[in-house]
C-alpha cells in the first residue's frame, strides 16, 4: 500500500521541479553588474557601433560624435549587455562624410545626452541597441 502512494508523490515532485525550472529560465537572473572602464576593448567597439547606429538612424543632416562617456555598466545575464550614459555633439560633417570632424559652433551647436542599452556578443561582432533615449543637453 505504501508503494502505490509513492507514485503520485514522485510525479507531483517531478512536475513541481519542471515548473520551477521553466520559471527560472524565463526570469533574467543577473550574474553580475559592474562598472567597466571606457578603455576596455569591447566598450571601445561598442561605442563605435552606437555612434554609427545613431548617425544612421538620425534625421539630422550632420553626424554626431561622442564628447564624453559618463558611465558604462556591464550586465551579464543569459547575454552581455552594456548600459552606457554619454554626451554627443553635432559635427561639421554631413552624413556622407566619415572623417574625424570638428564640432559645430554658433548657430548649429547641438549637444545631446544619451542612454544606450546594447546587446553584445563581442566574439561574433554582434551588436544590437535594445534601448535608446537621447535628450537635448
Amino acid at each position: 500500500m505504501a508503494r502505490t502512494q509513492q507514485g503520485p508523490r514522485l510525479l507531483l515532485a517531478i512536475m513541481g521541479a519542471l515548473v520551477a525550472l521553466t520559471y527560472q529560465t524565463r526570469r533574467k537572473t543577473f550574474l553580475s553588474v559592474h562598472e567597466v572602464p571606457v578603455s576596455d576593448p569591447v566598450v571601445v567597439t561598442t561605442l563605435d557601433f552606437v555612434t554609427k547606429d545613431f548617425n544612421k538612424k538620425s534625421e539630422d543632416p550632420y553626424n554626431f560624435r561622442i564628447v564624453r562617456v559618463l558611465k558604462v555598466l556591464k550586465r551579464l545575464t543569459d547575454h552581455m549587455e552594456y548600459r552606457i550614459n554619454l554626451e554627443m555633439r553635432r559635427t561639421i560633417c554631413l552624413k556622407m562624410e566619415v572623417n574625424n570632424c570638428s564640432f559645430q559652433e554658433g548657430e548649429l551647436y547641438k549637444k545631446i545626452d544619451c542612454f544606450f542599452s546594447v546587446f553584445v556578443i563581442p566574439w561574433f561582432e554582434k551588436y544590437k541597441v535594445l534601448a535608446q533615449n537621447c535628450t537635448d543637453g
